[in-house]
């Protein structure tokens, strides 16, 4: 390995456009998720029995809970994580 301090801040520098386009990356395919299940899901008046038993009895609206804190957690932990790593870069420089 070269140990050139001149090539040292080369390495450890993050270019945010390369995490922005990550970013828009992740939101179009989460988008073509949301936009598939829900085309894929409109089967009619076809319900299942799983449905209708989590429906009656108020289950569904737990799951979804779940899902979103578990996404809401998930976003804030890559937000939180991006600013730390930006404090670091801007204290290395």
């Amino acid at each position: 390995m070269d140990n050139n301090p001149e090539n040292k801040d080369k390495y450890f520098e993050r270019k945010k456009d390369d995490a922005m386009k990550v970013c828009k990356k992740i939101f179009s395919l989460l988008l073509f998720f949301a936009f598939s299940i829900s085309a894929w899901g409109q089967n009619g008046n076809k319900t299942t029995q799983m449905e209708d038993t989590m429906r009656s009895n108020g289950r569904i609206y737990v799951v979804v809970a779940v899902m979103l804190t578990i996404l809401t957690g998930l976003i804030l932990y890559m937000v939180r994580l991006d600013r730390k790593i930006s404090k670091l870069e801007k204290e290395t420089k």
